[in-house]
């Protein structure tokens, strides 16, 4: 990222700074989700009901179609080589033997590449969605160790593969900074995140430390992680004519399409990506240069090619979560109230990227303090660039600060939850906003009663036989995002049937079965009454399925089209019908039809409207207001983490034996869905905590093991029975009631199984993953 766009970030964060302070200061009233969600009012639809995935059965009897199984005719396949230095020029180049290879139809380099754009950097603008901003195959210039440097077409996959084999590169290596400590010694630089400064202080922090009766002030480590959604990232492209169609494995169908679009000079409109299902994302499935690869081969062969990375090649190109090393520092009064709260550090990323993980988030609402000082400082390394993963900053901010306020419990022989439960804020701490919807405290109580929390015993009092048994808990939170760009269209057909367009996306999570129910509720339809169609860039809205956000952005665009949609049908009934002189607020949608609020006689179906109005459908399109809601409330979900760990005395080896999620999430819109989300994120946690380490050589960048044989993931036999409770509590200021629940699970896991482990053996461990070397 250059200078100038560094400096357009931190003018955009002082003007958001700005305008937040005048939105916190305006009425409720005028802020969306001033005015409850009527639904939310709601008790006994489809809303809360436990509905299996409407793409169940499709996916069990192998008819889902992924990006890399739309099959075109004449398709070519296509394998990448990636370079082996971390910056410098390609040397020598030889095809040759590729070239003749069997079956191979193209190999290209940067020598014959089409001329491209690089790719618009994912949050520079709306719709920017590039995992980096440099040069794809336009000169001989190496970026990162990894960096794709040939591509090879044939007409199978096996032939593409053993001619990439055959491409011999050489390398002139310039001067790389891949390790930590070299790059910290050039010099860091303060963090940016979302347009904010990652930076915020009240008070005098250092002076309040010092002076404060009881303190803790450690260092928390945690590694890199690579992405490793079970389904590749995969593209399958064709131009037909002068239009690029992509199949492809997305969390931001219209964000690509746009950005597509920029990087080979043309429309928008000229670029249509379709998603319809996708294996995971975790904040992976953006676009990288892979698809415009792809797209590029294509160009030049003139047909169709798919492009599926091998689960190396996830590594080398795809970025993941970067290394954190961060320092919490809590001075507590003799009553166990927080006098300063320090959490800073370090994260490192590429100069090519805007993500420096950003692990004080969940610090700035966490609790109250007396005084604050958060700071994340970035050091730049040449080496892919770092992304989006599951919960990005809170997944290793919280094993931090959770970490460290376990370590001031036992120091001044608090019960950890009721040290917590002392320095719950009654407004958010940096920002001074009230809370939208707070129930830390409820979802503590329930879990820790559920848990049997009582039963815990002091630092290495339980064992059976060779295995040392522990507890520990930890808080879990994530912020409410509802991101611009939400839009709808809503088409209601005379025999009473309504389809429901936006461009989102169901990765797995059960987007499309959550919102069905939702739709249904509001036209007081069926659920076979309701097509909810999405995954396409040609449908309306720019949202993307990311930052827990996509159930708010949704439902605030289905909510802004209904809203005209009843409008219009008001209209067609006219003087003649039961809902005369009622207007939009003051009717229902109910038993096919509208009705009014206080008094359902006065009800007329949506076929009757229609049929006296001679029309065959309505259509409408709209979009929601702003989401100036996240600037008026401190709009968060929280949960309390409850881990039983058991560590073998003689061999180290950690065992997860329990573990409970207690969460407060709003209103839970389906709670089959919440509850596998709510565990996914656990596991993930699971695997944060005892064994995810994406190993880069520090002496050139690269990253030694990529592949699930060497990088290890949580399995059947690592995963206990996991628990999953919530308060179901609506939030009054977001569309149904609800917040998201695609991340919050994998937040505070880290923590409360490091503080389990301290309690079974009395060693703390500070830097991830807890393997068994650290315990011996």
């Amino acid at each position: 990222m250059s200078i100038v766009e560094d400096a357009k970030q931190a003018v955009q964060g002082a003007v958001q700074g700005a305008m937040q302070k005048a939105i916190q200061m305006a009425p409720d009233s005028f802020m969306p989700g001033g005015k409850p969600d009527p639904l939310i009012r709601q008790q006994h639809g489809h809303i809360g009901k436990p509905i299996s995935r409407l793409d169940g059965p499709v996916k069990v009897r192998g008819e889902a179609t992924y990006a890399a199984e739309f099959p075109l005719d004449g398709m070519l396949y296509a394998a990448l080589v990636f370079s082996t230095i971390a910056k410098g020029r390609i040397a020598s180049l030889d095809t040759d033997a590729a070239e003749a290879a069997p079956g191979v139809e193209l190999v290209m380099t940067y020598r014959n590449a089409p001329r491209m754009a690089s790719m618009p950097l994912f949050m520079t603008s709306e719709k920017a969605c590039g995992g980096n901003d440099l040069p794809i195959m336009q000169d001989d210039r190496i970026y990162w160790n990894g960096e794709p440097v040939a591509l090879v077409l044939a007409e199978t996959q096996e032939q593409a593969d053993h001619a990439a084999s055959l491409i011999a590169v050489t390398y002139d290596a310039d001067h790389s900074i891949t390790a930590m400590a070299a790059a910290k010694a050039k010099g860091t630089e303060p963090g940016m995140f979302m347009g904010q400064p990652l930076q915020f202080a009240t008070g005098d922090a250092a002076a309040a430390l010092a002076a404060a009766a009881h303190r803790v002030d450690e260092t928390y480590t945690t590694p890199r992680h690579s992405h490793n959604a079970i389904e590749l990232h995969a593209a399958t492209v064709a131009w037909q004519g002068d239009t690029l169609r992509v199949h492809d494995a997305s969390q931001m169908v219209a964000h690509t399409a746009w950005s597509l679009g920029h990087v080979f000079g043309i429309d928008e409109d000229k670029v249509h990506v379709t998603s319809p299902f996708v294996g995971g994302g975790f904040g992976s499935k953006g676009l990288w240069q892979h698809q415009v690869l792809a797209a590029a081969a294509s160009k030049l062969a003139g047909r169709p090619v798919r492009l599926m990375l091998s689960r190396e090649g996830v590594y080398r190109i795809v970025g993941g979560r970067t290394v954190t090393e961060q320092r919490v520092a809590i001075g507590a009064s003799e009553d166990g109230r927080f006098d300063a709260l320090i959490h800073t550090g370090t994260t490192a990323m590429s100069r090519h990227n805007v993500l420096p993980e950003p692990f004080i988030v969940a610090t700035r609402s966490a609790y109250a303090a007396g005084s604050m000082a958060l700071d994340v400082e970035v050091a730049y390394l040449d080496m892919v660039a770092n992304t989006f993963m599951r919960a990005p900053g809170e997944a290793v901010g919280t094993f931090a600060l959770e970490s460290a306020i376990d370590e001031l419990a036992v120091a001044m022989d608090i019960d950890p939850i009721e040290l917590r439960l002392r320095n719950e804020p009654d407004k958010d701490p940096t920002t001074g906003a009230t809370f939208s919807s707070r129930e830390v405290e409820k979802a503590y109580r329930d879990g820790a009663e559920r848990f049997g929390w009582a039963e815990r015993g002091a630092p290495g009092s339980r064992r059976e036989g060779e295995w040392l048994i522990g507890t520990g808990v930890a808080t879990a939170t994530y912020p409410y995002y509802r991101m611009p760009g939400g839009a709808a269209r809503i088409t209601l057909r005379r025999g009473g049937h309504a389809t429901v367009d936006i461009a989102a996306h169901d990765m797995g999570m059960g987007t499309a079965t959550a919102q069905t129910q939702v739709a249904a509720d509001r036209l007081g339809l069926a659920m076979e009454q309701v097509t909810f169609r999405y995954g396409d860039s040609t449908l309306p809205g720019v949202v993307m399925a990311g930052g827990s956000q996509q159930t708010a952005a949704i439902g605030a665009s289905v909510m802004a089209a209904h809203r005209d949609l009843v409008t219009e049908l008001l209209k067609l009934a006219g003087n003649d019908s039961p809902l005369a002189g009622l207007d939009v607020d003051e009717v229902v949608g109910v038993d096919g039809g509208l009705a009014k609020t206080d008094d359902r006689t006065r009800h007329e179906s949506y076929a009757s409207i229609l049929s006296r109005a001679q029309r065959d459908e309505v259509v409408v399109e709209a979009t929601p207001p702003a989401p100036l809601e996240t600037m008026h409330w401190s709009m968060h979900s929280h949960g309390a983490m409850f881990c039983e760990v058991r560590v073998n005395a003689v061999t180290g080896e950690v065992r997860v034996s329990r573990f409970l999620g207690s969460f407060d999430c709003g209103r839970i819109l389906n709670p089959k869905t919440a509850a596998s989300q709510f565990r996914g994120g656990i596991i993930m946690g699971l695997g944060l905590a005892l064994m995810e380490e994406t190993q880069f050589d520090e002496r050139n960048g690269r990253i030694m093991n990529p592949s699930l044989a060497e990088y290890h993931v949580p399995v059947h036999m690592d995963v206990p029975a996991i628990d999953v409770i919530w308060t179901d509590i609506p939030d009054p200021h977001t569309p149904m009631g609800a917040r998201g629940v695609g991340e919050i699970g994998i937040t505070g896991v880290g923590a409360a199984v490091a503080n389990a482990v301290f309690n079974a053996t009395g060693k703390r461990v500070r830097d991830l993953p807890i393997t068994l070397d650290k315990l011996l």
